[in-house]
């Protein structure tokens, strides 16, 4: 291209082709990380959980406290009990998606991890025995939030397991 003459697109020059593929050696100076080569629909997912999560947390936890401590009516404290928990969980989860580090990618494969087996055996739990459950968000498989107590650790969890993603943390190589 002439110097004289402006690309089109200027920061498209600085995107690979997806066939083109950089190597592990190619690290971001800053962060010590492989530079992010994921694409838009990958970053995309990372963004919205980044989102959701947090907005999950918030309403587990007002749940919680309210049912805690100043639900009348509320005599179980299991219930709002492992809702806080949840919502502890929702909140760990959430530096994976929003913090491109080693360690935050640990933490929320970890987390994501306690939090899916968590939903499965409250979830059964409160099928079984739904007096010693209570209400919490995990009752019934998360129903009382569309099933996104089931359904999002899942998707969090296949994004930090798909390949880009692991690239782009520094898990893995771009060779494995």
């Amino acid at each position: 291209m002439p110097p004289n003459e402006m690309p089109i697109f200027p920061l498209r020059a600085t995107i690979l082709p997806m066939n083109q593929e950089k190597s592990a050696t190619h690290l971001d100076a800053k962060n010590k990380l492989p530079i992010d080569n994921r694409s838009r629909f990958i970053k995309g997912a990372g963004i919205v959980l980044a989102v959701s999560y947090p907005v999950l947390a918030v309403s587990a936890f007002f749940r919680g406290t309210y049912q805690l401590f100043l639900k009348e009516s509320e005599i179980n404290p299991v219930g709002p009990g492992l809702t806080l928990i949840a919502s502890l969980l929702y909140f760990l989860a959430t530096f994976g998606f929003a913090i491109r580090r080693r360690w935050a990618w640990y933490l929320s494969v970890i987390v994501l991890g306690i939090e899916t087996v968590f939903t499965l055996v409250v979830g059964l739990l409160s099928i079984l025995y739904p007096e010693m459950i209570g209400s919490t968000v995990w009752r019934y498989f998360g129903i009382d939030y569309a099933f996104f107590p089931l359904i999002q650790p899942l998707i969090g969890l296949a994004w930090l397991l798909y390949p880009e993603t692991m690239q782009a943390y520094g898990i893995r190589n771009a060779a494995d």
